[in-house]
């Protein structure tokens, strides 16, 4: 295979960009997802790859549940800055607006909008894990254009 051609090609796939946040044993953490997508309609659920070595996994499993809330096109800087890792940003969150869904887990109080996602299952995927789980809660904020990976800039390596 051809390695600049993968990229490029891996590269044409387009993505939303979200904030998912999750709390869990009072440890708290949010950041910038794109592998995310609803897998079925009834009921309605969510599928999120997320990294192996992130903050969020262990919190996730503890906690049970996620959150994704959906950036407006005007987020790209807090998409930016809740995509580095809490090892490498330890400060990330100071100062971000979250409030509890009535489960009380965290969701961006400036998004568009939050689902809250019960997770049922879990599946190895290289470097990351899949995590499928139930949307459980939701709620609307406003109304807007949606950030997605095209309009911010942002690559994957591919």
């Amino acid at each position: 295979m051809d390695d600049a051609i993968k990229k490029e090609a891996l590269r044409l796939f387009t993505y939303g960009l979200y904030a998912v946040s999750v709390e869990a044993d009072g440890a708290r953490n949010a950041f910038t997802a794109n592998w995310l997508s609803q897998v079925s309609f009834d009921p309605p659920m969510i599928a999120l790859s997320i990294q192996n070595d992130a903050a969020s996994l262990p919190l996730a499993r503890a906690a049970g549940r996620f959150v994704v809330s959906v950036y407006d096109s005007s987020q790209r800087e807090l998409a930016g800055r809740l995509g580095k890792s809490l090892s490498r940003s330890p400060d990330k969150l100071a100062g971000l607006a979250l409030d509890p869904t009535p489960s009380g887990q965290p969701y961006l109080r400036d998004a568009l909008a939050w689902v809250e996602v019960a997770i049922e299952h879990e599946a190895p995927a290289g470097d990351s894990t899949l995590l499928i789980g139930r949307v459980v809660d939701v709620g609307m904020l406003r109304r807007a254009e949606p950030l997605t990976m095209l309009a911010a800039g942002f690559r994957h390596a591919g």
